[in-house]
């Protein structure tokens, strides 16, 4: 999920529009599947968990998990807790470059490309942007075993976090 930009009008209903389009695009290629991550009872996990650390992130940032959809984007938030990457507009675009670095995906290259246009449409992103925090998501994703579309965080919710991390060879930045 993204942050509202404080400069333009709140992005949420074009948000809303593209996840629909994904969870369509999803159902018509026969990848939808069904809820994935129950937060209810991921808070209940252990602290230092991968499962109680994706639960802690959403509840820090005030979202509620995707429920409908793709793997891909019903575990995208659990991208954002094994890589550390953030919830602003440049986060996310490292988070669409880590992923691009797993595994081509078409909708990766077109969100990626989306959120390049809003951070250079937004001044303050701008002055905070790299082309090098980009690199170095795509090669963070390159050097990974992680595959967006078959991994199993379900049943690594108990796991420890690091030991995660280290099962997909997902290097801290």
């Amino acid at each position: 999920m993204m942050q509202p930009l404080t400069a333009y009008p709140n992005p949420a209903p074009r948000l809303q529009q593209v996840l629909d389009l994904l969870d369509r695009f999803a159902q018509a290629q026969g990848r939808d599947v069904p809820q994935i991550v129950e937060i209810e009872k991921l808070c209940f996990l252990p602290t230092g968990t991968f499962g109680k650390t994706w639960a802690d992130f959403l509840n820090e940032h005030n979202f509620k998990p995707f429920t409908t959809g793709s793997r891909r984007k019903q575990l995208h938030d659990g991208v954002h807790v094994i890589t550390g990457y953030g919830t602003d507009f440049i986060g996310e675009a490292e988070v669409q470059a880590f992923l691009f670095g797993t595994k081509f995906s078409i909708t990766n290259l077109m969100l990626g490309l989306g959120l390049l246009r809003v951070i250079h449409r937004d001044l303050n992103s701008r002055q905070e942007f790299t082309w090098d925090r980009l690199w170095q998501a795509y090669q963070r994703g390159c050097h990974s075993h992680l595959d967006p579309d078959t991994w199993q965080p379900e049943l690594l919710w108990h796991s420890p976090l690091t030991d995660v991390q280290g099962l997909f060879s997902i290097i801290k930045n």
